[in-house]
């Protein structure tokens, strides 16, 4: 396979992901932007090495060994292999052959970072909308409120309709990644913030024209991922510890906090669309790190006071 026919692979490659896989679009532009870097890697080879001859498993051997050589984060070497490989897998099936074998490097699990139940209350509550420096505060604080209350995804969230809310119910339907369908619950409280947001300052964006998203930005078309990013950021300056506050930074204390009162690990899977129970299994070990904490504080062992006063 030369360079011509690998360009037209690719294409072929990213119509199957699009449209048999349904994936994301932000993983289509990642798996578009990495199988371009393999093009430039090969047209530099070209270059380099005019009139030689490689074949399209040597040209990927070699750009699988620079992409270790390079000073590039473990998750971004990880993601661009599994490119690679998602993509050879297709070549596969449609009759190429390849005879490339690679490992992905073994990752760093990370906890994931969460904020207290009493920050979260304090932002979703103690804020006033005047002190917002924005024109949408019904929106933004609707925003920040529903991600908690939900666990979605931002890119989730951005594209939920009005046809996908039962307010009766309380229940949300997101299509989640590989477009996978869930059902998703809010509290009464969230209704009523969103509600709001519906009543008083989303009519004054839409001008009274009928548009399916919920969430709009000021020319009335859909809020992007990246504005969600920007609203949530907003918030942080308010808080009394500096530290970097997102969107899946709330998505995660949902699930932590959900955790911490009871609720079964398969639910929380559930409402996380996370594909196995594996990937929600992280937030138990947040869980066991806060309970360690609350037995050094509360276990009768602890207690120096106590055990001072028996002595005496």
């Amino acid at each position: 396979m030369d360079l011509k026919n690998f360009k037209n692979k690719i294409r072929d490659f990213l119509i199957f992901l699009e449209v048999e896989k349904n994936v994301s679009e932000h993983t289509l532009r990642a798996y578009q932007a990495d199988l371009n870097q393999i093009i430039k890697f090969w047209d530099r080879i070209l270059s380099k090495e005019n009139g030689l001859k490689h074949s399209f498993d040597a040209i990927l051997r070699r750009y699988i060994v620079s992409l270790f050589y390079k000073k590039i984060a473990k998750t971004t070497l990880s993601r661009k292999l599994s490119c690679v490989r998602s993509f050879t897998f297709f070549l596969r099936s449609v009759g190429i052959k390849l005879n490339v074998n690679f490992k992905a490097p073994r990752l760093d699990k990370k906890l994931p970072a969460t904020l207290s139940v009493d920050e979260i209350f304090y932002l979703l509550d103690s804020i006033k909308n005047d002190d917002l420096p924005t024109k949408f505060p019904y929106r933004d604080r609707t925003i920040f409120e529903m991600i908690y209350a939900t666990g979605v995804r931002c890119s989730e969230l951005v594209n939920v309709k009005i046809s996908d809310i039962d307010f009766s119910n309380k229940a949300i339907r997101i299509f989640g990644k590989g477009r996978k369908e869930r059902m998703v619950l809010f509290g009464q409280k969230a209704k009523d913030v969103l509600l709001k947001y519906l009543r008083v300052e989303r009519p004054l964006i839409t001008k009274q024209k009928e548009i399916e998203f919920i969430f709009l930005n000021y020319l009335g078309g859909r809020l992007t991922s990246r504005s969600v990013q920007r609203i949530i950021e907003m918030f942080r300056k308010f808080l009394k510890i500096d530290r970097k506050l997102t969107p899946h930074k709330i998505r995660h204390s949902f699930a932590t906090h959900l955790l911490n009162q009871g609720v079964d690990l398969r639910i929380i899977q559930e409402l996380l669309g996370h594909k196995t129970i594996s990937t929600t299994e992280i937030y138990t070990h947040v869980s066991s790190s806060e309970l360690a904490q609350m037995c050094d504080e509360k276990h009768p062992l602890n207690d120096l006071d106590r055990l001072v006063l028996y002595k005496k």
